[in-house]
């Protein structure tokens, strides 16, 4: 399942993000691809406060990952990018937050793709000239991880 979604503005990330939880009820781990700048923490964010973060949320660049609390369960942010190495992952026991099932957000997911479940949803971002963000999903297996960024993933049968 491929689906594309237009970001315009970031004051729509909020309700971008609940329509994709609203459509995705049964998802819980979301891999976020794209160019620095392109827009992941913010959109992170957003589904964050969708699902009731109440806690400040930023990157977790420094630290890899980051938990909030919600009413329903802890919420985890991972940005792989400083990581090297799956190897890496395991030390900080990356399969047991994705299989949790918990929300788990995951930017640079790339290092991850073999450790992610199937079901994964896999949102590519771009940014354009404009400043608009087109969102490409991808709904399991895991799609076009490995591998660069590419400006259309590929569908998945």
């Amino acid at each position: 399942m491929l689906a594309t979604v237009l970001l315009r503005k970031p004051a729509e990330a909020l309700s971008i993000a609940r329509l994709i939880l609203q459509c995705h009820a049964e998802r819980r781990v979301f891999a976020f691809r794209g160019e620095l700048g392109a827009g992941k923490t913010t959109l992170i964010k957003a589904f964050c406060a969708a699902l009731g973060v109440e806690d400040h949320t930023s990157s977790p660049s420094f630290a890899i990952v980051n938990e909030y609390r919600t009413q329903n369960g802890p919420v985890h942010h991972f940005d792989l990018y400083r990581l090297r190495s799956p190897e890496e992952l395991e030390g900080i026991g990356f399969t047991e937050y994705v299989d949790s099932g918990s929300y788990c957000f995951v930017e640079w997911p790339e290092l991850a793709a073999d450790l992610l479940p199937q079901e994964t949803l896999v949102i590519h971002m771009e940014l354009s000239a404009t400043g608009v963000r087109t969102l490409r999903m991808a709904a399991g297996p895991v799609p076009y991880l490995a591998g660069p960024l590419s400006p259309t993933p590929p569908t998945t049968a």
